[in-house]
């Protein structure tokens, strides 16, 4: 049966990174234990979950210029230099930072098709994919903000990371009803006025996650929940209706950057999973030169088993 694995790379290398012991050195001492992290990771997933399609959603601009506009305070306390043009950097441990380039070579060389778009998130991507694929989807992360792609109907699931790849959470429609009392549709209303200080989204003030859920369970979506603040005869307290309405602003700003997008312009791409390193002198190459080791023979054994 076809089903497409789609995953958030960043939070899986960045997972790999701490994860792993940074004393996994290449010869000539370059920190992989991110890149090695990584490769295992791929092998559990694809050894487990039998993908026959894969793509690595790929971070090309990690804060987007109109996200930004619209909500000044994304992301911000994770910036390392502003730049005047082009995406502003990140702050990443310079150990993995060296490493990202490695991945993304050893991906091309494996096959593995990666994708991104210019101004916009890996997560905007796989929200796109996600909606435009035609078999089951199982998309791979430790975001939060992803479980509003969920979708019962279509077969897109969330394989969360929280506990660690070898302990992944399968998010359903039940499971984000269960966990947080909302439809997977309207997780990303929910989150909004929630908030996310880990994205630097401040949410309405004194709305936290039980009132949030319970907004959304009454009235839907951020419209109907602003509308009915302003309506006498809504049944919606007075403090909240006041609350609602000085977070007007806000919410009417930040509801495109917490939603994800899922129209993005991408090129397309080969997603088939890939029986054997694509460029197999290349992929040997990097091995040999990084010092990739079991973790590369065993994606290898992986793939040609599937």
């Amino acid at each position: 049966m076809p089903k497409l694995l789609l995953l958030d790379t960043a939070s899986l290398y960045f997972r790999a990174f701490y994860g792993v012991p940074e004393s996994l050195r290449a010869p000539d001492g370059t920190p992989v234990n991110a890149v090695r992290g990584l490769l295992d990771f791929l092998t559990r997933l694809v050894g487990d979950h039998k993908p026959t399609h894969l793509v690595a959603c790929w971070d090309d601009d990690w804060r987007p210029a109109w996200r930004v506009r619209l909500v000044p305070s994304y992301k911000a306390h994770r910036v390392a230099l502003r730049m005047p043009e082009g995406p502003d950097l990140e702050e990443v441990p310079p150990a993995l930072e060296v490493q990202v380039p490695l991945i993304r070579q050893a991906l091309d060389a494996l096959g593995i098709a990666v994708v991104g778009a210019p101004g916009y998130e890996a997560d905007d991507v796989i929200g796109t994919l996600a909606a435009r694929a035609h078999m089951p989807v199982d998309v791979v992360t430790g975001d939060r903000d992803l479980f509003q792609v969920v979708d019962d109907e279509r077969g897109v699931r969330v394989l969360y990371t929280a506990r660690g790849v070898g302990n992944l959470q399968v998010v359903d429609e039940e499971w984000v009803q269960r966990k947080y009392g909302v439809p997977a549709r309207h997780y990303a209303d929910f989150a909004l006025l929630r908030g996310d200080p880990s994205d630097g989204l401040p949410g309405v003030p004194g709305v936290g996650e039980k009132t949030a859920a319970s907004l959304v369970g009454r009235y839907g979506d951020i419209d109907a929940i602003i509308a009915a603040a302003g309506d006498d005869a809504s049944g919606m307290a007075p403090s909240l209706r006041a609350k609602i309405q000085q977070a007007a602003d806000y919410l009417a700003a930040a509801r495109d950057v917490v939603r994800v997008a899922t129209d993005v312009d991408l090129p397309d791409i080969d997603q088939a999973l890939p029986r054997e390193p694509a460029d197999l002198e290349r992929w040997q190459r990097l091995v040999d030169q990084w010092r990739l080791g079991g973790s590369a023979t065993r994606l290898v054994s992986t793939l040609a088993a599937v």
